[in-house]
């Protein structure tokens, strides 16, 4: 099968280029591997590290071994051997040369810690999501409309040239993971109950060292059934018949092992006036309908978490273009203890751009009333453009300060 282009690519080797070492982290099967040997980088050789074998001596004498390898070095699932680290440190402090080594890992408990104390200032860090839907139909560079939104003066969303229309719940349901290119949708239940079998017994007991892995199993299928909504460990405890203290450490260790993220509560001092949890999504949409026993798209629409899993859906897929964009913007949502919430803020340069996710072909102006809610309670923010993300067959402006865009305009 053709290789897929990924959209951070051209940033990845960018990186490459001007850092002695580039590390891509991200979880297993999101492909770290593929996209690194897919970046033309001449004479750059692999070794895969296994954690059961020490490889050519590495965890042994890791100095021996950095002799006795060329440059470019691609060090891949380099959380099982550790011990290169330091070694790799003092090899890249003789010569200041970029592109020395790039690291791959799916555990960032075992290796981004030791990255950053080891390599702090030597090496650039590149996060990998799994594959965006412009990325599985073969567009992963044209501009999306949100990156045009803030980095274009005087862009008019109106003049975008959206694709034609997708159905939506396919995508939700088969997720982004590129093992699943060409795979029938009769097999998949087999991919993901694979995947979580190996994340399990490898990622977690390996690097987390946790002893009740059936428990830690329910532990992130409850995760999957609560994606979208604000963090409450509490009720994570209660279900699973864990202290918080328990639940607070394996919500990290998802965290660390890709599986989960959090998106901070927005608030610019307002303390008393909002509800300040932060906001849980699962990291694929795919797995999260396996966990939640979803047969297949006809599933999705008609199961309770549809619009949950369709908020993930398009969090997800914003997250994976913001890879390649020249700056980054905050991200955070918003809920006041009145009610009003406001799904989504990107902050950049001081502007705040609300963005609100529903699952409707006809968005109205009723929909933007989140964003004059937050503008209450923030008298003084720098509102920029609102979006509703939907299903909406064309982009469309719902008031002068608000668009609404269909989900595959991203």
């Amino acid at each position: 099968m053709d290789y897929l282009h990924r959209t951070v690519e051209h940033h990845v080797l960018d990186l490459f280029n001007h850092f002695q070492v580039l590390a891509v982290l991200g979880a297993r099967q999101v492909g770290k591997t593929t996209l690194v040997e897919h970046l033309q980088i001449p004479g750059l050789k692999t070794v895969v590290f296994d954690p059961t074998r020490d490889l050519m001596g590495a965890r042994r004498d890791p100095e021996l071994f950095l002799q006795n390898q060329p440059r470019p070095l691609f060090l891949d699932e380099v959380q099982y051997a550790p011990e290169l680290l330091s070694s790799i440190k003092r090899e890249v402090d003789r010569s200041r040369q970029p592109g020395q080594f790039i690291l791959s890992g799916s555990q960032n408990l075992a290796v981004l810690r030791t990255v950053s104390e080891s390599l702090a200032g030597r090496v650039a860090v590149q996060s990998l999501l799994p594959m965006s839907v412009a990325e599985f139909e073969g567009r992963p560079l044209q501009a999306g409309i949100i990156e045009r939104m803030l980095f274009e003066d005087g862009f008019d969303p109106g003049s975008f040239d959206c694709p034609p229309p997708r159905a939506v719940f396919p995508a939700i349901w088969r997720g982004g993971m590129p093992g699943l290119l060409g795979l029938p949708d009769r097999l998949l239940g087999d991919f993901f109950s694979s995947y979580i079998q190996t994340y399990i017994e490898r990622d977690v007991r390996t690097a987390a060292r946790i002893t009740e892995l059936q428990t830690f199993g329910r532990f992130v299928a409850l995760l999957s059934a609560l994606t979208a909504r604000e963090v409450n460990h509490h009720q994570l405890g209660r279900e699973l018949g864990l202290d918080r203290k328990t639940v607070r450490r394996w919500t990290d260790i998802a965290t660390m092992t890709y599986q989960w993220f959090e998106i901070p509560a927005y608030s610019r001092n307002a303390v008393k006036r909002i509800a300040g949890k932060p906001k849980g999504y699962f990291s694929d949409t795919g797995l999260a309908c396996f966990m939640q026993r979803i047969a297949g798209p006809d599933g999705v629409a008609a199961h309770p978490m549809v619009g949950a899993l369709f908020e993930t859906f398009v969090v997800l897929e914003i997250m994976k273009r913001m890879g390649s964009w020249p700056a980054r913007p905050g991200l955070f949502h918003f809920r006041a203890y009145s009610g009003a919430e406001v799904d989504l803020l990107l902050e950049l340069d001081g502007t705040v751009y609300p963005i609100e996710i529903k699952l409707s072909s006809h968005p109205t102006r009723r929909d933007c009333r989140s964003f004059d809610a937050l503008e209450a309670v923030f008298p003084g923010i720098r509102r920029g453009r609102g979006l509703i993300i939907a299903s909406c067959e064309e982009v469309r402006r719902l008031r002068d300060d608000v668009w609404a865009i269909p989900w595959w305009c991203l």
